[in-house]
């Protein structure tokens, strides 16, 4: 996040380094990623802090596991995990409702951004790495990603009488009137989406989120980052945020001897777009300012449903 987090202690995080063993000294705030917050202690650790007040400890705390499992376990050496504490957990609570603090090696890399293209022998890698990941026993502490949406609540919510003013901020207003104008799209696609979920295979393990705001190049290898998402769910969930065309899903299927389904596919990216409308309906709905994450989040809303419509 560009944004520093509200009424949060930042003093908590270097003395916090204790539970894994690590003195640090100097800490700098790292205005990467969306969601969660990110420092750099001495150069070496990479801290994030999570809210987790929507998700819960317990429900954070499991894919914090899964990730460790599969580097130290499983072998994968392209899963940037979790460092474990002297006790051997990967989240630390940091207060009793809100903040959990995980640490990460820092490495040095080029990170790419939502939405990039990335070229053809980029995706072969990026692919393999996937077929690698998939093929894996499932860690016990593997959390389920059911085929659902999430913010279906909020989104729902917000189109049984989109006239009534919303308060959160200097966005509420525009992004209730454009939620007005999208309504009947949205209601469509959320039919749509309801019509077709059930078209889904037998789940492995995924990651949720390879799009390259995630994936790290550090020198000739690629590494995935950010595995707060990974679960159990149909391989489609990470193929459709990397496969652009028939060449890349045989690649797919060559090395796992499983066929990707064109309906899934669409599927997933349907749900991606509808729950991504709903968190930034929760985001203008709640006290929000005039902020660069707050503008990020506006320009996300609007082609979101730009894109939905079309």
């Amino acid at each position: 996040m560009r944004d520093r987090p509200d009424a949060f202690d930042e003093g908590l995080l270097l003395p916090a380094l204790g539970a894994w063993g690590i003195e640090a000294r100097t800490l700098d705030y790292a205005p990467v990623g969306f969601g969660d917050y990110h420092w750099v202690a001495d150069g070496r650790w990479f801290i994030t802090v999570a809210d987790v007040r929507r998700r819960g400890f317990d429900g954070l705390r499991p894919a914090m596991d899964t990730a460790a499992a599969l580097r130290a376990e499983a072998g994968l050496d392209f899963v940037v995990a979790p460092l474990r504490t002297t006790d051997g957990a990967t989240l630390l609570r940091l207060d009793r409702h809100r903040w959990a603090m995980s640490v990460f090696p820092y490495l040095n890399g080029l990170a790419g951004e939502f939405g990039q293209e990335q070229p053809a022998g980029d995706r072969a890698a990026i692919i393999d790495l996937l077929a690698a990941l998939h093929a894996t026993p499932p860690p016990l502490s593997t959390p389920a990603r059911p085929l659902e949406l999430s913010g279906r609540a909020v989104l729902e919510q917000s189109l049984q009488d989109p006239r009534l003013p919303w308060l959160g901020g200097p966005y509420a207003e525009p992004a209730r009137e454009v939620i007005a104008d999208h309504a009947a799209v949205l209601r469509r696609r959320l039919a749509e989406f309801d019509r077709t979920a059930a078209r889904t295979g037998e789940p492995v393990v995924t990651h949720g989120e390879p799009h390259p705001g995630n994936l790290l190049r550090s020198g000739s290898r690629w590494l995935l980052v950010d595995w707060d998402t990974v679960g159990l769910a149909a391989p489609e969930r990470d193929l459709w945020l990397v496969a652009r065309d028939a060449d890349d899903l045989a690649r797919y299927a060559d090395a796992t001897g499983r066929t990707p389904d064109p309906g899934a596919l669409e599927l997933y990216r349907l749900r991606w777009a509808l729950d991504d409308v709903a968190e930034f309906v929760e985001w203008f709905r709640s006290p929000h300012g005039h902020t660069p994450d707050a503008e990020e989040s506006w320009n996300g809303l609007t082609s979101t449903l730009e894109n939905l419509a079309s």
